[in-house]
């Protein structure tokens, strides 16, 4: 399994001939649009930095699976799992739905939390999230959680692996924080890769590994 970050919260995960896309961009965030062919196309939330799923392919094409919300779904031997959760949920506010996703996939149990803005770890959340292999969590702030609110988080859920996502990168105009406060307030240090190539056996088992991917 190949996973590629392209900014924002959108990952390109492949393996062998299939592909999933989550939450692509358009060009209202700075960036310029994710375009790549995918089997699937997943969405967290109805905004342009999230749901521009015509980027990906051809418009001829109209064999992409799409999934915009909670549910149970199963396509190309991948389990995937939406839970309905709320984002910028500050002051006891709950603003704004969101979805995560659960991705269940050569054995791995991959975790995407979208724009996920809630104070506290709900136990339906925890419990649908369970132990991620690899989970995907906002650290830049904004309408999601902050650098320090997914520290606490990831303290809970003990994921084995933890990629950030949705933090400053050039060319955005969201006005968010920078991945290096994240990683400070972990205590760790990253060198950037390009992609993460990975397989069950490659997940660590008693210990946490953050990795930070570049973006193309």
């Amino acid at each position: 399994m190949v996973i590629t970050y392209y900014g924002i919260s959108c990952f390109k995960i492949q393996s062998g001939d299939t592909t999933l896309a989550i939450d692509p961009f358009d060009k209202e965030s700075g960036l310029t649009p994710p375009r790549f062919r995918t089997d699937i196309a997943l969405t967290t939330h109805n905004h342009s930095n999230h749901n521009n799923i015509d980027s990906l392919a051809d418009k001829e094409d109209i064999n992409v699976f799409k999934i915009t919300g909670p549910g149970e779904y199963e396509i190309h031997g991948i389990q995937i799992h939406g839970v309905s959760s709320f984002h910028d949920a500050k002051e006891g506010k709950e603003k704004g739905k969101n979805t995560i996703y659960i991705i269940t996939w050569e054995n791995l149990r991959i975790v995407h939390l979208g724009d996920y803005g809630e104070n506290t770890l709900r136990d339906e959340i925890h419990e649908a999230i369970g132990t991620p292999d690899i989970l995907f969590v906002p650290v830049g702030g904004g309408d999601t959680i902050d650098a320090e609110m997914a520290t606490k988080l990831i303290n809970q859920i003990e994921p084995r692996i933890i990629i950030p996502m949705h933090y400053k990168i050039p060319g955005l105009k969201e006005k968010i924080s920078g991945v290096e406060v994240f990683m400070k307030e972990m205590g760790e240090k990253s060198i950037p890769e390009e992609r993460l190539t990975i397989k069950k056996s490659a997940v660590p088992t008693d210990s946490q590994k953050i990795i930070v991917l570049k973006t193309p």
